[in-house]
């Protein structure tokens, strides 16, 4: 700063004190009150609580300017009109006014989004900055930057586009004694490949990611920062109609027009994901209304209890207990901790004598077969080996996984009593999608191509299911449970 003049030294000096405080710097930052922002006292009250959040996430990591700190990550899902855009540019003047040397790249779906909406609204409020005469701006077609006066190349931030082939242009961007930051537009139609590159410059100093949208879709990393990935990422999900300025005529009408439980409201008001994809196995506000749903115990006293295990198969993969009787699941322990298989049977064999359930059905395939043998071997008679390609009981479904899961589902429409708790169970139902084979049979979506669509492995969502793979009366002949495959069918 020493070639700036005496002023901007001391209004350096005052800026820095908003380090930890997003929101004191955009009160102090812009003349709120006057000029084209009379009758304004400030931010609008989402944003002012988002910046107050984001205050206090900086404040805990407490960077020291060296060692690096956990990324700053936070999401928001929204409807139309709620000020996104002015959000944005708030971000991003205080980063580039309280830290030296920050770098960051900001994006949205399509180039006209970036350069009317997005890099727009930057350039208006750069213009009613205090701090907005340190910067140069760039709106160009193809060239579109905001950088500190004298440091372009090391204190900056770009505007660039999403397609997939510009990936590269989110690669290496590094900033080990300041912040590197993202910010995502309109985040649910950004490939989910600009996301693993992009994870790329978490590594070091003060990393910021802000990702900004209409929730658009149920599939793909910013579905998953509310689902899966929720532990790693701050997240608000933002009703239009809650927001001062917003054009409630106009929602009033697509209320009427659409109704409220309609995919287009849901989406483009509420701030909230659609009810399902086109390809979407179990909706997902069937699952939500599961999930409210409460049973008494006594109602299902009659009722036989049954345990499910899915037993983990790859490395990232955890196994699963869920115990269910009749329309209430009563438990879904989810095993964190890698276990050995004869580990892993003694702790189910465990719950086995403590519940005594009348049918345990486990997944054989593969890891699954030695857990069967074992708590055969410790004398439990009513374990059930399934095998999910073997063949279903009615030529609708492809095979038993299949027609485990329609039932699965069917229940669930009928009304199941879920628990809220693990969170993961709601995304590993409505995470799987459907196909129909060459025989126009029913199959579900299987695991490895969840994975490479970068979802989780369901591991409740399958264990629930095979509680499903037979019809269990109030007394067994468990000489007679054995489902071992006919006939194979290929996933």
């Amino acid at each position: 700063m020493s070639t700036v003049s005496t002023g901007d030294i001391e209004l350096a000096r005052a800026v820095g004190e908003f380090y930890h405080d997003p929101l004191g710097f955009v009160l102090f930052a812009f003349p709120w009150g006057k000029g084209e922002l009379k009758g304004h006292a400030g931010p609008r009250t989402w944003q002012r609580e988002y910046l107050e959040q984001l205050g206090a996430e900086v404040k805990r990591r407490n960077f020291n300017g060296s060692d690096p700190v956990e990324p700053v990550q936070m999401a928001t899902a929204s409807g139309h009109g709620i000020g996104k855009s002015a959000l944005t540019a708030f971000l991003i003047l205080w980063i580039l006014s309280t830290r030296p040397h920050a770098k960051g790249v900001v994006t949205a779906n399509t180039a006209d989004q970036l350069r009317t909406k997005t890099w727009g609204e930057l350039g208006k409020w750069l213009k009613l900055c205090i701090t907005g005469h340190w910067f140069d701006y760039s709106s160009g077609k193809n060239s579109m930057s905001l950088a500190y006066k004298g440091h372009h190349e090391s204190w900056r931030v770009d505007a660039q586009t999403c397609r997939e082939e510009n990936s590269e242009s989110f690669a290496g961007q590094h900033a080990q004694n300041s912040s590197s930051f993202y910010i995502f537009d309109e985040a649910s139609a950004v490939p989910d490949v600009i996301y693993q590159v992009a994870r790329g410059g978490l590594t070091d100093g003060e990393p910021l990611w802000f990702l900004f949208g209409n929730p658009t879709r149920n599939s793909g990393e910013f579905r998953e920062a509310f689902g899966k990935n929720r532990h790693r990422w701050v997240t608000r999900q933002i009703d239009s109609r809650t927001v001062e300025g917003t054009n409630k005529d106009l929602l009033d009408e697509w209320e009427k027009d659409w109704g409220t439980d309609s995919d287009f409201f849901r989406v483009r008001v509420r701030g909230m994901f659609p009810s399902a994809s086109s390809a979407q196995f179990i909706a997902s506000d069937a699952v939500a209304r599961c999930i409210k749903l409460t049973i008494d115990d006594d109602d299902v006293t009659h009722m036989p209890l049954v345990f499910g295990l899915d037993v983990a198969r790859f490395g990232v993969d955890r196994s699963c207990l869920v115990v269910r009787r009749g329309r209430k699941v009563l438990k879904v322990i989810v095993f964190k901790e890698k276990r050995e298989l004869m580990q892993l049977s003694t702790v189910v064999s465990q719950w086995i004598n403590g519940m005594n359930p009348l049918a345990v059905f486990i997944d054989g395939t593969g890891l699954g077969a030695g857990v069967v043998d074992r708590l055969r071997q410790l004398g439990h008679r009513q374990i059930i080996d399934v095998q999910g390609a073997a063949k279903a009981s009615k030529p609708i479904w492809g095979n038993l996984r299949a027609e485990m899961w329609a039932k699965m589902k069917d229940a669930i429409h009928d009304g199941l009593d879920l628990p809220d708790d693990p969170r993961e169970l709601q995304d590993d139902l409505i995470g799987p999608e459907f196909f129909h084979n060459q025989r126009d049979a029913l199959m579900i979506e299987p695991k490895e191509a969840m994975k490479r669509r970068g979802l989780a492995s369901p591991d409740t969502a399958d264990a629930l299911a095979l509680t499903y793979a037979q019809d269990v009366a109030t007394r067994m002949d468990y000489s007679s449970l054995t489902l071992e495959p006919e006939e194979m069918a290929s996933y």
